[in-house]
């Protein structure tokens, strides 16, 4: 079998992401919206690559519609979806840029311009993607020798995440804020200035671990043995952090963990998932956490897809926000759901996956018909097109709608579909 799930090739070599078979009538059906999104997909593809301009040395990566910037998370995975499509070498493109901007210290900037870097709320490095990015491209174009003059600067990026994102108390990494993690307004962090508080971070810890796991692969293909011995420990005992740290056992959920106080900071939302993408919990336990919580109608699960915060939670709503934040406080969010769908696939949820596709799939494809684009983001109660808003328009008055890492909503279904 294939493998279809491009984010996994770095850490799960062997896993094979078709997610067994169903009737005859059940799978036709699914072709069929998988055909018809895919069409639909190669007509919208061409919004997300730029040509290289500028600052921009290669051909550049955007969400397209209200962002015409060059995003660190947001590139990482639409250059996850065009690798899967055959076409890796935008990814490494979208590194290369980025990599580009490395300072002296490490710093690089998560958003670049055809202008130059952009940096976003003082010096707040990119989110920890880049190594992944670099991995995952080069095994598909099955040529790591373009990474040799940019490896010193990628260690230098870990060092910088160290000095600044690191906690050595707990072993384990934090956001300053919630706008530095991507999930701009998330309930599970501090998203205003005047709160200081900072938190050991779930999606943090676990997008760091993978950044040291896929860098050790790196330096293990360019030699640099002393390296993958270091990055390789340093993973082990990130790992084992995690577990320790952000682990609640009576709750079976993994929290956020204020810094100060040490205390868990219980609020279930999308960031609590992150390690199960993973496979950091043992099998019982995630599986568990996943009945309790993420596929569950009063936690996560809705109607129209998995929400981005607890049904449950106090400040859950679907409010339609883009400034000054984007709102991950209950709405669908359909990159987060491919992420969902990696952690339900480790944990033995087929089913729960196949019903993630078939309804993400068709909302989107539904938005496409109706907008000729789609949105970032629906209300999990009754599939409504939230952020941008219908009063976001070009110069023709054309709605300008967002299409970036949406395209992955084509994997979860590859994945279902062929082997």
């Amino acid at each position: 079998m294939k493998i279809r799930n491009i984010l996994l090739i770095s850490m799960l070599p062997g896993l094979m992401m078709a997610y067994g078979q169903k009737g005859a009538g059940e799978n036709t059906a699914l072709k069929l919206l998988y055909d018809s999104l895919s069409v639909r997909y190669n007509q919208l593809e061409p919004q997300v690559i730029q040509p290289a301009e500028g600052y921009l040395k290669y051909p550049y990566l955007i969400p397209a519609g209200f962002y015409k910037q060059m995003w660190d998370w947001d590139g990482f995975f639409i250059g996850n979806h065009l690798a899967a499509e055959g076409k890796p070498e935008y990814l490494k493109f979208w590194a290369l840029n980025l990599m580009e901007g490395i300072d002296s210290v490490g710093y690089v900037s998560g958003c670049a311009t055809t202008k130059g870097p952009r940096p976003i709320f003082g010096k707040f490095a990119m989110k920890p993607f880049l190594a992944q990015g670099v991995w995952i491209a080069s095994v598909k174009l099955n040529d790591f020798s373009w990474i040799e003059p940019y490896y010193a600067a990628m260690m230098r990026v870990l060092e910088y995440r160290d000095k600044t994102q690191f906690d050595p108390k707990y072993g384990l990494y934090f956001w300053d804020i919630a706008m530095q993690s991507g999930a701009d307004n998330n309930p599970a962090l501090n998203y205003f200035t005047d709160d200081k508080r900072s938190f050991l971070a779930c999606d943090a810890s676990t997008w760091q671990l993978r950044e040291l796991i896929a860098q050790a692969n790196i330096a293990k293909e360019l030699g640099k043995t002393e390296d993958v011995f270091i990055l390789r420990a340093k993973a082990t005992a990130l790992k084992e952090a995690i577990n320790r740290v952000l682990w609640c056992e009576k709750d079976q959920m993994y929290y956020n963990v204020d810094r100060e106080t040490g205390d868990f900071y219980k609020r279930i939302s999308f960031s609590s998932f992150i390690p199960l993408v993973e496979n950091i919990a043992p099998k019982a336990k995630g599986a568990e956490m996943i009945r309790r919580y993420l596929i569950n109608p009063d936690h996560m699960k809705a109607k129209y897809g998995l929400r981005s915060l607890s049904k449950m939670d106090p400040d859950y709503n679907n409010k339609n926000v883009i400034l000054p934040f984007s709102n991950w406080q209950g709405p669908v969010w359909p990159i987060a759901n491919y992420i969902y769908s990696i952690a339900l696939k480790n944990y033995g949820f087929d089913a729960e996956v196949r019903w993630l596709g078939t309804t993400l799939g068709t909302l989107l494809l539904n938005d496409i018909r109706k907008w000729g684009s789609m949105h970032e983001n629906y209300h999990a109660e009754t599939g409504a097109p939230l952020a941008p808003a219908a009063t976001y328009v070009d110069a023709n008055g054309k709605f300008v709608g967002f299409i970036g890492w949406n395209l992955c909503i084509q994997q979860v279904i590859e994945g279902v579909l062929k082997n």
